[in-house]
């Protein structure tokens, strides 16, 4: 189990440090403590354990702000609590009912396969080896069926974020795009993301629309956690920011720069 569920002082800090960086460093410690249901003077003792641990800093009276150290920390308690939340995703599925799509007719009470296809779960008559449950009624194939007493594991794969970068309108914005490498790139996408005006008309320029234009991190996130590769394309000054996003998540990216006299970079 994940070392923050086991220990309340490790928790009540995690919580301290979360309030703080929401709501800013002039937040009091009266707020805190009424959040969490604690004594203000609990909160006070606290705080000083977290400076001295150098996961938060004092700036001023009743004045403080998470260091570096501090955020990293809630990102890898939160990496940490994310994990274990899958756990728990994957053990109730295992005694509740979920809902798949048919890829044959079924029916009631028949052992049936579970696959990832196109980003969709699929119940089969395969019924061999991974994940497998009982049919809870009748379905034709294609309709959505429920599917009850799991066992196994859905084999996934997850989807890789393809990342192509294009200069800002200070450097050039869509007019210093290599036409040739985004055509090569976009071949035989299905899902298409831009983020910036500069994108989206690096798109149009080519006659092609993107997938989606909001949430464009989370959607390839949400793709790439059903098994989907997308690919985005992204202004520079963006980049960053989506990278940090999809790293958060541990996404696999490659980043491509489309410049004309630009080059490639995988991570």
């Amino acid at each position: 189990m994940v070392e923050i569920l086991r220990n309340k002082n490790l928790a009540t800090k995690f919580q301290i440090l979360v309030e703080i960086a929401n709501r800013g460093p002039s937040i009091q410690q009266r707020d805190i403590a009424q959040k969490l249901a604690v004594t203000p003077q609990a909160i006070s003792d606290y705080t000083r354990q977290l400076i001295r641990e150098g996961l938060l800093r004092a700036e001023g009276r009743s004045r403080y702000r998470v260091t570096t150290e501090g955020v990293n920390w809630i990102i890898k308690t939160l990496r940490e609590l994310r994990g274990y939340h899958t756990t728990i995703e994957q053990a109730v599925t295992n005694i509740s009912v979920c809902a798949a799509v048919a890829d044959a007719d079924l029916t009631q009470g028949q052992t049936v396969g579970l696959e990832m296809k196109d980003g969709l779960l699929f119940a089969t008559r395969k019924a061999a080896g991974g994940a497998r449950g009982i049919a809870a009624n009748n379905a034709r194939a294609g309709e959505d069926v429920g599917v009850a007493n799991i066992e196994g594991i859905v084999s996934l794969d997850r989807g890789k974020v393809t990342i192509l970068k294009v200069p800002g309108i200070q450097r050039g914005g869509s007019g210093m795009v290599d036409r040739d490498r985004l055509q090569q790139e976009l071949a035989g996408r299905k899902l298409t993301g831009a983020i910036g005006i500069e994108a989206i008309v690096t798109l149009k320029k080519l006659n092609t629309k993107s997938s989606y234009r909001y949430g464009v991190a989370e959607a390839a996130i949400e793709a790439a956690n059903s098994g989907l590769a997308s690919l985005i394309v992204c202004v520079d000054d963006e980049i960053s920011s989506l990278v940090r996003r999809l790293e958060a998540e541990s996404i696999d990216y490659e980043l491509i720069d489309l410049r004309k006299s630009g080059h490639s970079a995988g991570t």
